[in-house]
Formats: structure tokens, sequence, C-alpha cells
């Protein structure tokens, strides 16, 4: 028993002499590798190593089975890797990969969508994750201040880089700089090296086969002591988010306390050859004898032209910088099963909308079809295309691309299960009631989607078309603002140009009919119709009985002077429902319906008032309602209005701090 004690106390002490020198290793390939893996992460036959396939919404993970023991002041370490990104369709893939330091190798709770596999949402950005991060990212994230879709950032603790720059290198020998497309299919090396002494990151890229550049891409000063604890896994982490790739390393080096050793390129396994079963189909064609080819092949051509003609598209010069985001009609087509009325979502004056699984990737979207007669036309058609064909947000829905053929208009989204928020609102019992929880998470989910858009984007996007029926809801009921064929974009600091009056009536403010220029103030207003909407479940003009209209907001003040405000609330929130909360998002909506623009808050401050980090100003009923006030508005009594502005601005503000 006490040579068994001895024995186990030895093994202590020698694991514990063997974490505490300086860790060294190389892998030419990883056949026989003992790397710990988890999600879709393999090892080829071949040795490489694959951290994610060609399915959607998956990551994968790989670490060096031992964990290294860093210096309490962090020592200096340098490592060596070639990877390779290859997508499924090429120019739009996965979410990018990272090589990553980690307190552990159970990275399981983190998100597979545009977290790289590394957080998930409640821990992105906290300083106790302790993850150092070198991100290899192919999709633009405006929400983290991604430079482009093709850029390498250094992350501490967070998807926001601290210093990224455009994928490429320093080429010695030309003395300037080369752009590198990490989704080439074509494998890259990349150096990481951290001096403890300078407290310095260096993050060095180039094609395979190239010395090192002298002049690294990146080169940031920070003290990973702060960071890094004493023991840490090394290992890499990748994610596909909705459109799949396969994420390759070829071969890594890794040594602590010096430089990393050099990676034999000539032992590396081949990556995957491009379209090999298309060449396959191609060769069974053409090898037929001479007399057959020539009496076959007439068919074949008559065939290819006629399939060419159906599924023919057009390309203007606009559609370049967008070009990878296109889809071809055949897969569309594919998708839909030939646009099957099976496959019908829904339809209306815009045209209509199917459900698709694209044909290799497996992906569910929702392609919109619009309308050879529609009045969303080629220029809505840009205007969705531009506006949101870069934006990323969790609350908007996501376009994934888009297809021109002859006349017709195509826009290819993420498929949103839960349908429209409208189809809630009034459908009777073909939807479920949603309750005051679900509601309420809604309403801050669309207006965080605002402020996205209204302050957090590179232009200013005005959405001008918010209403129930353009929020989708996904499979866990949070909104995302959809359609943005109206949408408008200009330069901060400038103001838009003056359109045509779009929009639906019953969201439009007031002074659209009399300018016609649109700003964030005028979504602000039918983000408060929208609100009202969603409490009452009543549109925000309706016909009366006499063949008048009922215009919602004046029917909430009328509430509000005979304090009967349960009774305008949705009779389908049957159950209990803090009625305080309702009443502020009442009182907020008739702040953003203000009939004046100077009257209606932001939506950085609706978004204060909904969080409960800002207390609303107080609200007086006036005797007069906010729909004459349009009336005489849009009559042009300027004089009126302006006198009454003056009243209507002590009463309610939202400029007043600290009401």
């Amino acid at each position: 028993m006490l040579n068994k004690t001895y024995a186990f106390a030895f093994l202590l002490l020698y694991i514990a002499s063997c974490a505490s020198q300086d860790v060294e290793f190389t892998f030419n390939g990883f056949t026989g590798s003992s790397l710990m893996l988890d999600g879709v992460a393999s090892i080829e036959s071949n040795g490489l190593l694959r951290l994610t396939n060609n399915t959607s919404r998956k990551m994968g993970h790989a670490f060096y089975p031992s964990p290294v023991r860093f210096s309490s002041n962090t020592s200096s370490f340098s490592t060596t890797f070639v990877f390779a990104i290859i997508p499924e369709k090429s120019g739009i893939g996965g979410q990018g990969m990272a090589f990553v330091i980690s307190p552990t190798n159970d990275l399981s709770m983190a998100m597979a969508t545009e977290y790289l596999g590394l957080f998930n949402k409640s821990n992105e950005g906290k300083a106790t994750n302790h993850i150092f991060a070198v991100e290899f990212d192919t999709i633009q994230n405006d929400e983290y201040e991604d430079k482009n879709n093709n850029h390498v950032g250094i992350n501490i603790n967070s998807l926001t880089s601290n210093q990224s720059e455009f994928a490429g290198y320093y080429d010695d020998d030309l003395d300037s700089f080369q752009n590198l497309n990490l989704m080439s299919h074509k494998a890259m090396q990349v150096w990481v090296e951290y001096e403890s002494e300078d407290k310095e990151i260096k993050i060095t890229l180039s094609p395979v086969g190239k010395s090192k550049p002298k002049k690294p891409l990146l080169s940031y000063k920070f003290d990973l002591s702060v960071v890094l604890k004493n023991t840490m896994y090394i290992g890499f982490s990748s994610s596909t988010g909705s459109f799949p790739a396969s994420h390759y390393i070829l071969g890594w080096s890794f040594k602590l306390n010096g430089t990393a050793p050099s990676i034999d390129l000539s032992k590396l396994p081949e990556l995957p050859r491009r379209n090999t079963k298309e060449w396959s189909k191609v060769l069974k064609i053409i090898l037929p004898s001479a007399f057959a080819a020539f009496v076959l092949i007439c068919v074949p051509i008559f065939i290819y032209m006629r399939r060419q003609f159906k599924y023919a598209e057009l390309l203007e010069d606009w559609e370049v910088e967008f070009g990878p985001h296109r889809f071809s009609y055949k897969d569309l087509h594919q998708a839909t099963n030939g646009f099957n009325e099976k496959e019908l979502l829904g339809a209306g004056g815009f045209g209509r909308v199917y459900k698709g699984v694209l044909p290799v990737s497996k992906l569910e979207v929702a392609i919109k079809q619009v309308s050879r007669d529609s009045k969303q036309g080629m220029k809505q058609f840009v205007a969705e295309v531009v506006s949101i064909g870069r934006l990323r947000h969790r609350n908007l829905v996501q376009l994934f691309g888009y297809c021109r053929r002859r006349g017709e208009l195509l826009l290819v989204y993420d498929y949103m299960p839960n349908g429209s928020l409208d189809q809630y609102l009034y459908s009777g019992h073909e939807k479920p009631n949603l309750n005051w929880i679900q509601r309420f998470k809604i309403i801050k989910g669309v207006a965080a989607g605002l402020l996205y858009l209204h302050e957090e984007c590179e232009k200013v996007v005005i959405h001008r078309d918010i209403k129930a029926s353009n929020v989708l809801l996904d499979s866990e009921l949070n909104g995302r603002l959809g359609d943005f064929g109206l949408a408008i974009l200009y330069d901060h600091g400038t103001e838009a140009e003056i359109t045509n009056v779009s929009g639906t009536m019953g969201y439009l403010a007031p002074e659209l009919t009399r300018t016609g220029k649109a700003s964030p103030l005028t979504d602000v207003f039918a983000f408060g119709a929208f609100m009202l909407e969603v409490v009452c479940g009543r549109r925000p003009v309706e016909p009366g009985a006499q063949g008048d209209r009922i215009v919602l907001v004046d029917l909430v003040l009328e509430h509000w002077k005979q304090g009967s405000l349960v009774d305008i609330v949705d009779p389908q929130l049957r159950e209990t429902y803090p009625m305080e909360e309702i009443e502020m998002v009442l009182k907020l909506s008739l702040l953003c319906s203000h009939p004046l623009p100077g009257g209606r808050p932001t939506m950085q401050q609706v978004m204060q008032y909904l969080e409960g980090g800002k207390p609303l100003p107080d609200l007086m009923v006036t005797s007069m309602n906010y729909g004459m006030l349009a009336v005489l508005q849009k009559e042009e009594f300027d004089s009126f209005v302006m006198s009454y502005s003056s009243q209507m601005m002590t009463s309610i503000s939202t400029q007043s701090e600290g009401r």
C-alpha cells in the first residue's frame, strides 16, 4: 500500500514537472494525433483536420490534448499553422475560424452562428472569458465593427476585434500589400507570436510556399497576462452559420518561450479537389466514340440552350459589388419545386413568397418573387439588395442573396418558421395567442433593430414601412424586422433626399405628406403606431360604424382621459399582466406618435425607456386629438400648428433630462 502511495505521488510530480516544461510540438498532418475534438470536427483519412463540414449552423473545436502552463507573467509563445477555407457555395460560406487560447477545452455552450464557436449571447464580451483568439472572419457583421467579409483580427474575450486588417500580406519582393481571399480554396500559412517582454502580439499571413514576410499583418501592444491564466488550452474553433463551409488545418506547430518549429510543407495532406464529381460527369459524356458523339451531341446542345434560355439571368454594373450574394435561378427553381403552390407562404401586392430548401446545403429559406406588375419594381428591389445585403443584426431578417431573371426579381431570406406578427394579432384562433412577455420582447427586439439601422450602421437606414406584417418571428418568437423594399440610405451627418410619400396608411408621419422628406423620426412615428398595434391588437386605422375612420392613437388618448386604459388592451391578453408596464408602453407609443417631429424621442431614447434605464417624461392629455392636428398640418395651417406646438412641447417632451 505504501509503495502504491509513493508511486502515485511520483506520478503527480512527474506530471507537474512535464507541465512546467516549455511545450513544443509539430504536426505535419494529423494522422495518428491525439487532438481533443468536439462538434463536427474530425480528422480525415489523409490527415486533414476538418473543423466544420458542409452542414449549416454547426461548430467544431480541436485542442492540443494537454494544457499549456504559462508563467504568472504569461510566457512568450509562437505558433504557425496552415489552413484553408472551402465554402460549399463559391463566395459565400461559414462564419470563419479562429486560433484560440482558452482556460477550458469545453466550448460546447458556444453558439454555432456568428460567434465562431467561441461565445454565446450571455458571455460575449465578458472579461471572465479569459479567451485570446485570432479570427479569420468571412462574414461582415456590423454589430462587431467588422471591416469587411474577409479580414483577420485579434480578439480579447469578444468578437469585436481589438485590432483587425483586411486579409493579406506585405510582399518583401514587390514592397507592397497583397490581398488574400480567405475563401479562395487555397492553403495559407499563419504565424502568431507574443513577446512577454515587449507585450506585443504579431500576426503574419502569407500564401503557402512563400517565405514568412518581414512585416506582420497585425502588430498590437497588449499585456496578455491579464487575460491568460497559468494553465490554458490551445487549439482552433470554427462555426458555419447559415451557409456551410469546410475549415481545414493542414499542419500546426507551437513552442512556449521560443520560435515555433518550421512546418514541412512537403508532408502536408492535400486539400480536396474542386468539383471532382462534375468532372466525372463530363468525362462520361465526352468519351463515346466519335460518330456517336456527333449524333448525340446535337441533343445535349439543344437541351442545354433551352435550359440556358429557361434559366437566363440579367447582370448589370451595380450588381458587381453584390455578386457573391447572387443565387442562380436554377437553384431557386429547384429549391421551391418549380415555385410550386404547395410551397407558397403568402402573397400580396408585392408578389409571392415561397418556402424553399436549397439543393446542396439543405438550408431552409424564404424566397420573395417580386411581381412584374408590382409597384415594388426595380428601384425598390435594388434598394432592398443594397440596404440589407450587408446588415447583420439579430432583430433583422437576414437577406442571403438575390437573383434576377428577365422580368423576375427574387430575394432570398432566412426562413422564419413562425411567420409574420400580424397573423398572431388578427387571425383569430388560427394562431396561438401571444402573452405579454412575448409581445414585450418583440417590441424591444424591433426597437433594437431600428436603433441599429438609425445609429449603428455604416449609413443611416430609414425603413419607411414598419408594421406588424413586416415583423417576422423566428423559432423562438423573436421579432425580426423585414421587407426593406422602401428603405432609403444616406450618410451620417446629412439628410435624406425628398422622395415620394411611401408607406402604409396609419403609420405615416404627418410631415411626410407635407414635405415628402423621410427621417429617423418618421420611422419613430411608425414604431409608435406599431407598439399600439401590439398592445391593443388593433390596426392603427379602422373603418367606423358610419363610414368614418377610427384612429387608434386618438382612441388610446380618449381612454387615457377617462382612466380606462385597461379597456383598450387586446382582449386576447387574458392572463394577468403588469398594467404598469403596459401603461409605460402605451405612453411611449403616444410620445412616438407625436404629430410634430421635435416631440418624438430617438430610437436610442426609446430603448432606454423600454429597458427601464430612463424614466418617461410626464404626459399630459390635451383636449385636442393627434388626428385633428395631423389634418391641420396637412392643410398647411402652419401658424396654428406652430402655436399649438409650443403648448404641446411643455406637456410632452423627450428632451428634458431627469424627469
